[in-house]
């Protein structure tokens, strides 16, 4: 195994140094252009269908990512909605918590000494200590609405943003069916053109059966011929064939003699 990879090693710089004698600095460049030819050639002999199916695959093959984006979506979608919630929850008890803490306000304005909430009774002392802790509460509070809302807002155009790209890839990915579609028909239709043009026609049983047709033409021409003149002769009505009369000789000789002696012939 050493003994081949000393061999190949040995043959790269043979051909190496041979390329560098024989093309001077240019060997990069010819050897550049030479493996673009190659490719080009390659590429070429390559069929058009494979290529069409291969164009096809590769569309498939967006399926797997898309279906990754939409779980992301509905990812984000549960996270926003829970944020929502949360943040709705957390406005509806500091509203409850601001309502009671003007409560206890009012009664530490008043001359009161004592209060009463709930059957138990609390001083002002108590009070006062009561709606200290309930007021730095309520500012924690406020700062956690404020700062969820921001990581709602964020978390919001996130899934805009994804929501989008989900959007360009599915109508991308309906474009390039409906173009490779468009391709395959226009594949089948050249393919079709092909396969008449290089259909060969014999042409030596194309002229024999043309002469073949012009002898038949010719053998009925002659047939119908022989039927016209042989219709002039029989089946037809003698229009034009002429009846011999006969002849009237006492008639003729009457004329004869009468314009001889200008008197009838007597009869004897």
């Amino acid at each position: 195994m050493v003994f081949m990879c000393k061999k190949f090693v040995i043959g790269a710089a043979v051909l190496a140094t041979l390329g560098t004698f024989v093309f001077g600095r240019d060997v990069v460049s010819y050897v550049k252009t030479a493996g673009n030819s190659v490719r080009q050639a390659v590429k070429s002999e390559v069929p058009v269908d494979f290529e069409v199916d291969r164009a096809r695959k590769m569309v498939e093959d967006l399926v797997p990512d898309i279906r990754r984006c939409m779980h992301v979506i509905a990812e984000q979608q549960v996270d926003v909605e829970s944020l929502q919630n949360e943040i709705h929850e957390s406005e509806l008890a500091m509203k409850q918590q601001k309502e009671a803490m003007f409560t206890l306000r009012s009664d530490l304005e008043s001359n009161d000494t004592e209060f009463v909430y709930a059957s138990r009774t609390y001083s002002k002392d108590e009070i006062r200590n009561d709606l200290a802790q309930r007021f730095d509460r309520f500012k924690v509070a406020t700062d956690t609405v404020k700062r969820n809302t921001q990581i709602l807002r964020a978390r919001e155009k996130a899934l805009d943003a994804n929501r989008e790209k989900l959007e360009n890839m599915l109508s991308a990915k309906m474009d390039m069916e409906v173009q490779i579609e468009q391709l395959d028909a226009r594949l089948k239709s050249v393919q079709a053109a092909e396969t008449v043009s290089n259909l060969e026609i014999d042409n030596s049983q194309l002229t024999r059966a043309k002469s073949l047709i012009k002898d038949l033409n010719k053998q009925l021409d002659v047939k119908e011929k022989l039927l016209d003149a042989e219709g002039k002769f029989t089946g037809l009505i003698p229009v034009d064939t002429k009846v011999e009369e006969k002849r009237d000789v006492v008639k003729q000789m009457d004329e004869y003699f009468k314009s001889k002696t200008g008197d009838r012939v007597a009869v004897q």
